[in-house]
């Protein structure tokens, strides 16, 4: 059994880990990583050839014959490969030369040949008749004629498929191609370049904590900010933002506080990729839950290192060696079981194993190398954002390259300004942010979109014209995507089109057996035009973060006895992710199996037109009560469905039979105006009552 870890020889040493593992390889002592085990004689040796000077000067002697060989093999190598390749070389140069003219110029006299007949020019996919006319420098008329004789009648504005531009342009003897659209940012920041290696510097890890309801994590956030206060800052970190940075050994670590699977699946959505470590906090009475499953999944699909910290290892029926089993069936060996994920037991409570865990982030930061550019325009990401009414647009930022400073110009999606003050996590003033630090910034035109990355403009001018590229893009692009969603109403268009070969389910449901049963059902589902995938299963509400999985995949999501949350459906409605909900199995099944074959029955669903509070009662003989009423909002319409509630409890619910303002029968009442309210078949009215006017409409497929 090993009797020290190389990480903890390092540290007794004082020297690099990767140091360490090197001088062991060249005295043969075979280890894997910084957690791998030595024996106590190979530590006995290690310790004595780094406490001899003698011993030190003749491993310097072994590297030098080591190397010396090295490059006398190289040479030998080199002189042979150059004798054996030159002969052929020599020939092989003869032909191509003679080859050389004949190609050249047959390739010229082809060239020279396509310019005198025809002219390549580039336009976007779906350009319109003007655009068109423009870069084929034509007249528009004379585009529309051509349209005309093609049975095609479009106005100057309006856009044309790219094969009928295209067969207009050889019309006229031009070759029309696609335009490659570029990313509005990258083409006016360019893409991220290398950086020379000399100009990398050593930055701080950025740690996101995720893992189950009630597992811990903030109590363990907690812990680690309050066992990591500096002297200076007796009395705690004061956290004003949602990230910041703690100190451990004189080397700072960033941690997001974010809810951790929803950072990930934002980030993923949007193609930024902030952080560098997750730590995975799992309950030792409790094991791995849904949510656990859910944060493994989205840590993986991000392809960060993942640190799981067993906490309320403090309760009796605390059970690590339980959560080391469980964590193996999604792919997570614990390092002591032979795998690579460390494992760390903690107690948030006692504030047992923080130490460790925070050495082993700071070990895995070391082993990772993370660098990066401080000396050139700060890009980073958007961490959370938010309207404040004092101070305005307020946004969370972590720089990942170069230095941002106070008056810098930035632009992040719509959102543009300069920098009129930075606060650091503890709420100080600063004047700069370098890589891996969080700070939050004032001075935007707008709230910024969290997962959005952000730039340094040249000036606010340019800052200013990429935000407003960026509102128009948006603009058309909410137009041409809407449609491109799955639902079950279009899928089978979108079938026949063969937009859709994989129709990507999500499935929440009341208890587990009841996701795996729906799961297999739907499975068998699958034709060879479209294959039924189940990308992520789990039991509870429909929260966020499912439509958030959704949206990203491109899913339909479907709850069985369960709700989605009030958050989730607004969201849903915003990314345009179709939520179906069902209390019976072979509903889900039918709906599904209808929309593949095209046969979905139409869906009518309730459209609230407005609001009135009944104000005064008057009786008439022959007619009943008439509601005298102020309409609060929208408008009440004749021949409208009606609800009328009291003390929020629903009293009746039917058909409005007249609807008139002062003697006269009107088709509408609109908002701020008083009229008389007859309900059908209905008299126990009073003053107080509300009315609410809404009518069914059919849901278009």
């Amino acid at each position: 059994m090993p009797n020290i870890r190389i990480y903890e020889l390092a540290k007794m040493l004082k020297i690099e880990n990767k140091e360490l593992i090197e001088k062991l390889k060249e005295l043969g002592i075979e280890v894997k990583s910084h957690m791998s085990g030595l024996k106590e004689e190979d530590a006995a040796v290690v310790m004595e050839v780094f406490g001899l000077q003698q011993n030190e000067d003749i491993i310097i002697a072994q590297e030098k014959t080591v190397e010396e060989q090295k490059e006398q093999k190289i040479t030998v190598e080199q002189t042979q490969e150059y004798q054996n390749n030159k002969k052929g070389k020599h020939k092989k140069e003869k032909n191509q030369k003679q080859d050389f003219h004949t190609t050249e110029q047959k390739q010229y006299a082809i060239e020279e040949k396509i310019e005198e007949d025809v002219t390549v020019k580039y336009i976007s996919e779906n350009p319109t008749v003007k655009e068109l006319a423009e870069v084929l420098d034509k007249n528009a008329s004379e585009i529309v004629k051509s349209l005309m004789k093609k049975g095609i009648m479009a106005a100057i504005n309006q856009n044309i498929e790219f094969d009928m531009a295209v067969t207009i342009a050889e019309e006229f003897d031009i070759i029309l191609e696609k335009k490659e659209e570029k990313d509005i940012m990258e083409e006016v920041f360019g893409q991220e370049e290398e950086d020379n290696e000399k100009d990398l510097k050593e930055r701080p890890p950025v740690v996101v904590v995720m893992g189950h309801v009630d597992h811990g994590k903030t109590s363990l956030l907690d812990s680690i900010r309050h066992s990591s206060v500096t002297s200076n800052e007796a009395g705690g970190i004061t956290q004003h933002i949602g990230a910041y940075t703690v100190q451990i050994d004189g080397k700072p670590i960033t941690f997001l506080d974010t809810p951790g699977h929803e950072a990930f699946t934002a980030m993923r959505m949007r193609g930024a990729q902030i952080t560098d470590i997750a730590v995975l906090v799992v309950a030792a009475d409790d094991g791995v839950m849904p949510q656990t499953i859910e944060a493994i999944n989205h840590a993986k699909a991000a392809g960060v290192e993942i640190i799981v910290a067993i906490n309320k290892m403090d309760k009796p029926s605390a059970n690590p060696d339980r959560v080391k089993q469980e964590l193996t069936e999604y792919g997570l060996l614990a390092e002591d079981w032979g795998g690579e994920t460390i494992c760390v037991p903690v107690s948030a409570v006692n504030k047992e194993g923080i130490d460790q865990l925070l050495e082993m982030i700071t070990l895995v930061a070391e082993m990772k190398e993370l660098r990066a550019n401080p000396n050139k325009k700060a890009r980073g990401a958007i961490v959370e954002a938010q309207l404040d009414k004092g101070r305005g647009s307020v946004a969370t930022v972590l720089v990942q390259n170069g230095t941002l400073h106070v008056g810098d110009p930035i632009v992040a999606g719509s959102a543009y300004g300069k920098i009129r003050a930075m606060t650091d996590d503890k709420g100080r003033r600063v004047k700069k942010a370098g890589p891996s630090t969080p700070v939050e910034i004032l001075g935007l035109s707008e709230v910024p979109t969290a997962g959005d990355t952000f730039y340094v403009a040249e000036n606010e001018k340019q800052a200013r014209q990429v935000a407003e590229s960026i509102i128009a893009k948006n603009r058309e692009n909410l137009i041409k995507d809407t449609p491109q969603k799955v639902s079950l109403d279009d899928l089978f268009t979108q079938i026949q089109s063969g937009n859709v070969k994989d129709l990507n389910i999500v499935v929440k449901a009341d208890v587990q057996g009841s996701v795996e049963a729906v799961r297999q059902s739907l499975e068998r589902l699958s034709n060879e035009e479209v294959r039924i995938r189940i990308i992520h299963g789990g039991v509870g509400t429909i929260t966020e973060s499912d439509v958030m999985l959704a949206s990203a995949s491109n899913a339909i999501i479907i709850g069985f006895n369960v709700r989605p949350e009030p958050a989730a459906k607004l969201f849903a409605d915003e990314e345009k992710v179709d939520v179906r909900l069902y209390r019976v199995i072979y509903n889900a099944i039918e709906d599904i199996t209808a929309a593949m074959k095209g046969m979905l029955d139409p869906v009518y669903e309730e459209k609230v037109l407005g609001h009135a509070e009944i104000r005064q009662l008057f009786k008439a003989s022959g007619v009943g009560n008439i509601a005298g009423s102020y309409v609060l909002d929208g408008k009440f319409e004749r021949n409208c469905q009606v609800r009328i509630t009291r003390d929020g409890i629903v009293v009746f619910e039917g058909e409005l039979e007249s609807l008139k303002r002062f003697k006269d029968d009107v088709k509408e009442v609109a908002a701020g105006y008083e009229c008389g309210l007859v309900f059908k078949k209905f008299n126990d009215i009073k003053v107080g009552d509300f009315v609410e006017a809404f009518k069914m409409v059919e849901v278009p497929r």
